[in-house]
C-alpha cells in the first residue's frame, strides 16, 4: 500500500490531487500530444517533494540508478516499457551492451546492474555488461548479495562500432552519467544507437537548464489544470564562476539566495502558510547527493567553515564545482514511521514503471535526503490506492498517491526531452 501522509487530507494538497484526479482525461491526452512532439529521455528517476501545499520535482537523473530498490510486482511495467522503448528506436534489436559506472565494488549499484540485465533480458535481448573502467582486463563475475551475480566485460572499440569479444550490439545503454566527460571511446559509432545520447551527461547537462525547460512545462500544465504552476514547479536561481575554496562569486550567490528568500516569501504570503522559506545550493551539475546545502537565511554564506566549502566544492569524479542553481526549498511532509521520506518515480520510455521512498531518520524535512544514511521502502503497488474507479471514492477517501506523483515525474521526463532537445549537438539549426 502507498503509504498515506502526515499532512491532514483536506490541505491544499488535497485540492490539488482532486483537480489532478478529475482531470485525468485531458490530462493524459496532453501527454499523449506532447509526446508525438517530443521524444521521452529513454529512462529517467525523479525525486519528487510534497510539502503539503506544493509538490513539486527537485531533482531528474537521466542516468538512474536503483533499479534493485524497485518491487518485484514493478518489473512487469518496465519489461513492457523496454520494449515498447527499444522496438521504438531499433525493432531488429538482439543485442544490448550496458554500459556501467566505473566504481565495480559498489554492491547496490551492481545489484542495480543486475536488475537492469534482468528487465532487458525478460524483454527479449541478449544483454551484456561491458566496463570502460581500464582496471577490468578480462570478463570478471561478481556474486551479490541478493543472489544475483553480474559479470563485467572489457569494452572492445574497432574502427566504428563499440562491443565485446564475440559480441557486436546494435544498441548501447548507458548507466554512467559521464560526470568526468565523455570518453573518446564512445563518440563517432558507426549505426549503433547509443541511449540515453552522450549530451545528457553530467559534462553538457546543467540542472539550471532542466528547470528552465520544466517552468515552461509547468506554466502549460498549470494552464491546462487552471492552477498556478507554482504548486507544482520550485522556483530558482543560478550563479556561475563560483570557487568555494577562495571565497569567489560569494557575493553572487549571497544577491541570488536573498533574492529568491524573498520570492518565496511572497508566495508563502499568498497562500498563507507558516513555515520558514529556504532555499537550496547544488552544483548546477551533477549526482549522488554531492554538492548541496540548505540555507535558511543569506548570512548562513558567510559563515561556512572551511569543511562545508571543501564539500560543496567538490562533486563525483573530483570535479569542481564552479556553476550552482539555487533552488526553492521544498518541505517535506512524507513520513515512513518516524523518518523522513520523499518519493522517487522511476520511468522508461513515456510510461511511469515505478518507485519508492528515499528515507533518512536523520534529516529533517527541510534537509536534502540524498546523503550517507539514507534506505530504501518500495512504493508498493495495492489495487485500492493506485487504481481508483471513476465514480468510485474521492481523493480523501482514497488518495491516489501514485497517480499524483507519476503526473509529476513526467512532467519532469517532458521537461528533460526539451532540454535535450535544446543542447542537442546535431540538432538541425533553422534561421
Amino acid at each position: 500500500m502507498v503509504p498515506h501522509l502526515i499532512t491532514a487530507l483536506t490541505g491544499p494538497i488535497n485540492e490539488l490531487e482532486q483537480r489532478v484526479l478529475d482531470s485525468m482525461p485531458a490530462i493524459e491526452r496532453w501527454f499523449r500530444l506532447e509526446w508525438m512532439e517530443h521524444t521521452p529521455p529513454f529512462y529517467s528517476s525523479v525525486d519528487i517533494r510534497n510539502a503539503g501545499f506544493k509538490l513539486a520535482p527537485v531533482d531528474t537523473n537521466l542516468f538512474p540508478g536503483g533499479w534493485n530498490n524497485l518491487t518485484p510486482q514493478m518489473l512487469p511495467l518496465a519489461v513492457q516499457a523496454a520494449m515498447a522503448a527499444i522496438e521504438k528506436i531499433c525493432p531488429e534489436a538482439r543485442n544490448l551492451l550496458v554500459i556501467p559506472e566505473n566504481h565495480t565494488r559498489n554492491m547496490f549499484y551492481l545489484q542495480n546492474l543486475a536488475q537492469l540485465v534482468r528487465i532487458f533480458h525478460m524483454a527479449g535481448l541478449n544483454v551484456r555488461v561491458g566496463s570502460i573502467n581500464p582496471e577490468i582486463k578480462e570478463p570478471t563475475a561478481v556474486d551479490l548479495p541478493n543472489g544475483d551475480r553480474v559479470t563485467l566485460e572489457p569494452v572492445i572499440r574497432s574502427q566504428r562500432r563499440l562491443g565485446l569479444k564475440n559480441f557486436d550490439p546494435c544498441t548501447i545503454l548507458l548507466n554512467n552519467d559521464l560526470s568526468a566527460g565523455a570518453p573518446g571511446i564512445l563518440e563517432d559509432l558507426h549505426e549503433q544507437y547509443l541511449l540515453p545520447p552522450l549530451h545528457a551527461g553530467w559534462s553538457v547537462r546543467r540542472k539550471s537548464n532542466h528547470f528552465q525547460s520544466y517552468e515552461e512545462v509547468s506554466k502549460r500544465f498549470g494552464k491546462l489544470l487552471g492552477i498556478d504552476p507554482w504548486l507544482i514547479n520550485p522556483m530558482f536561481g543560478k550563479c556561475g564562476q563560483v570557487d568555494f575554496s577562495n571565497g569567489a562569486g560569494m557575493d553572487c550567490l549571497t544577491g541570488s539566495v536573498d533574492a529568491l528568500l524573498a520570492r518565496i516569501k511572497r508566495k508563502y504570503k499568498e497562500y498563507g502558510i507558516n513555515e520558514k522559506p529556504f532555499a537550496v545550493v547544488k552544483a548546477d551539475n551533477g549526482t549522488y547527493g554531492m554538492g548541496i546545502m540548505t540555507v535558511r537565511d543569506a548570512k548562513d554564506l558567510e559563515a561556512l567553515s572551511r569543511k562545508s566549502r571543501n564539500k560543496m566544492g567538490v562533486i563525483k569524479d573530483g570535479q569542481a564545482v564552479r556553476d550552482v542553481i539555487i533552488q526553492e526549498g521544498v518541505l517535506t511532509n512524507e513520513r515512513i514511521g518516524q523518518s523522513v521520506a520523499e518519493p522517487v518515480v522511476y520511468t522508461m520510455d513515456r510510461y511511469v514503471v515505478g518507485g519508492f521512498y528515499r528515507v533518512h531518520g536523520e534529516r529533517g524535512v527541510d534537509e536534502n535526503l540524498n546523503a550517507p544514511g539514507a534506505s530504501f521502502e518500495p512504493l508498493a503497488f495495492d489495487d485500492s490506492a493506485h487504481l481508483l474507479q471513476p465514480g468510485g471514492k474521492s481523493a480523501a477517501d482514497a488518495p491516489n498517491r501514485f497517480y499524483m506523483y507519476g503526473v509529476i515525474g513526467r512532467l519532469a521526463m517532458l521537461a528533460a526531452s526539451y532540454e535535450l532537445e535544446a543542447t542537442d549537438p546535431e540538432a538541425e539549426v533553422y534561421d
